[in-house]
């Protein structure tokens, strides 16, 4: 009788460790079954964009944000070339046309073309050495600080820095001509730069 008392009294602390261990976690964190998941943003894409794999893969026409803004001071994220073509990377503000492609016309994207350039108000701000163009299989990374954005090219830093964007901005990826991207915004394939770290909602960063 005993024995069968203690096994539900271990069974109920266990339970509850649970909840304690995987709920809260840490101060200000709000519990894991509620923690969203940063992924392609179906309801901010161009009419012409595919999204599959979870939010994880796009491809069609056009652009897509990702649903986390990046309200961290150092944000690090990767997108890996599935199929080439037309595409692009960076961070835009959710005023930009995702319907538009190439990004970077205006003020509300900043972004890496494939053919190297970084466009940021129809202004090349900077170019990727010509012998280090991503191609498919290619892994491209980029770190955001509310200041500049860096590129990485499968880990290694391309000291290819941009800046000018203003406002609250998001990751942004666009694709056409059969470009198909996969993006990652955790699970890295390459260890983040030091100092930077995978993008949190608001209600994580405290």
């Amino acid at each position: 009788m005993f024995g069968c008392w203690d096994r539900e009294a271990r069974m109920a602390a266990m339970f509850t460790c649970c909840l304690g261990c995987c709920g809260e976690g840490g101060s200000g964190h709000i519990p894991l079954k509620e923690m969203p998941t940063v992924q392609l943003d179906t309801h901010h894409m161009g009419t012409d964009v595919v999204i599959v794999k979870s939010g994880r893969r796009i491809c069609g026409t056009g652009g897509c944000l990702a649903n986390a803004p990046l309200h961290q001071n150092k944000s690090y994220f990767e997108f890996k070339i599935q199929s080439s073509g037309v595409w692009g990377v960076g961070v835009a503000t959710q005023k930009v046309n995702l319907n538009q492609v190439p990004l970077g016309r205006d003020t509300n994207s900043l972004v890496l073309r494939h053919d190297g350039s970084v466009y940021h108000n129809n202004e090349e701000k900077n170019r990727l050495p010509a012998n280090s163009l991503p191609q498919e299989g290619d892994i491209v990374g980029i770190t955001y600080d509310h200041v500049e954005m860096n590129l990485y090219l499968n880990g290694k830093n391309m000291h290819c820095p941009a800046s000018g964007i203003r406002g609250t901005v998001y990751p942004v990826v666009y694709v056409d001509d059969s470009a198909i991207l996969d993006c990652q915004f955790s699970d890295f394939y390459h260890t983040a730069p030091q100092g930077f770290e995978k993008i949190l909602f608001e209600q994580q960063i405290f």
